[in-house]
């Protein structure tokens, strides 16, 4: 699956809206640490991803696909993408927070863990303390060197 892959120098009215419109959180993407990226082809747009850095690890952020892409395999290539940068970044562990694909990111090889099992770094992020409800899945995923 080919894609064209931009990082954003910063959070734009489109993927705020997008992301609004998925219903994830908006309120810290101007903080430092946060990178998001528009994965589009031919065809168009095909959504968002980013990565936020805590530590030596990396929380998957905001992986939204537009409507008429999802189901065809996309988001899974845009999380495997934001996997290897994880990888090239050299973070050792990727998690993520979700209120509804967790069984989407257990098929890609996530765990589910305990809220209690988060690192410092990651339980003191924005995203873990305050955006995301306790009601959400904590995920986890080891990157392999």
């Amino acid at each position: 699956m080919g894609f064209n892959v931009v990082e954003l120098p910063q959070p734009t009215p489109d993927l705020i809206a997008a992301l609004e419109a998925a219903g994830l959180p908006t309120d810290d993407l101007h903080e430092p640490g946060r990178r998001f990226f528009r994965f589009e082809d031919d065809a168009g747009l095909i959504g968002y991803g980013g990565l936020e850095h805590v530590g030596s690890d990396v929380l998957i952020r905001s992986i939204v696909v537009t409507d008429g892409r999802r189901s065809s395999g996309l988001g899974a290539a845009i999380l495997s993408w934001l996997e290897a940068e994880a990888a090239r970044l050299q973070a050792t562990g990727l998690y993520l927070l979700t209120t509804s694909a967790s069984a989407f990111f257990q098929r890609q090889g996530y765990v589910v863990l305990p809220r209690s099992a988060a690192p410092t770094a990651v339980a003191a992020s924005r995203q873990f303390s305050a955006l995301c409800p306790a009601s959400a899945a904590f995920m986890f995923k080891e990157l392999r060197t």
